[in-house]
């Protein structure tokens, strides 16, 4: 299964560690740490052409991405959700 996260942008729901939001993260100077180095070692995706609301984290093959979405971790969490009923049923 796999979780869109914006833009026409998908990836497979076993890469994802974690979807969180970017205004309350970005509060923790190591959350800024974090995704700044990301910036700079050139793991990260943009996917949102308005306004960040949320990030997820994902492991592709051994290496790290942070992809930036337009969507609210809300949104984000009622698709893993939906993925996770029909991969139940």
């Amino acid at each position: 299964m796999y979780l869109h996260l914006g833009q026409n942008r998908v990836v497979p729901m076993k890469s994802v560690i974690g979807l969180f939001d970017l205004d309350n993260t970005s509060c923790s100077h190591i959350t800024r740490k974090f995704l700044e180095r990301a910036e700079k070692e050139k793991k990260t995706v943009n996917v949102s052409e308005e306004l960040p609301k949320s990030f997820a984290v994902c492991e592709e093959k051994g290496t790290v991405r942070v992809y930036i979405s337009q969507l609210s971790t809300a949104t984000l969490l009622k698709r893993t959700e939906a993925i996770n009923r029909v991969r139940d049923d």
